[in-house]
């Protein structure tokens, strides 16, 4: 997966940098179609907020922001706000698939 991390009026540590990369590679494992993401950094007054942006094929990119007083807990909240979407994607793709034919059509 393509990983595209942006700062926007801010200056951001390179191991928050790189816990950011392995915490959004490791959304891969939701949905096996994510093909790139990017992940954004920003600083308003004592505010750091972090948004993650998450394009998956054949569906429409899901979006996450994180909030927090360091960009580092901003981080843990978008990433598990992101995986509780993808998995309740996921979820719901499988729930709607029809039953097998052997349970549909009586006396088979």
């Amino acid at each position: 997966m393509r990983i595209q991390i942006t700062t926007r009026h801010c200056e951001v540590p390179e191991d928050v940098r790189e816990r950011a990369r392995a915490q959004v590679e490791a959304l891969g494992k939701f949905d096996p179609r994510a093909t790139s993401a990017d992940v954004v950094f920003t600083e308003e007054r004592v505010t750091r907020k972090v948004e993650v942006i998450l394009t998956v094929d054949g569906a429409p990119p899901v979006v996450g922001h994180g909030e927090g007083s360091e960009f580092g807990a901003a981080v843990e909240q978008v990433v598990d706000r992101v995986g509780r979407m993808l998995r309740k994607g996921r979820e719901r793709d499988r729930d709607h698939q029809a039953p097998p034919l052997s349970e549909r059509v009586p006396g088979v």
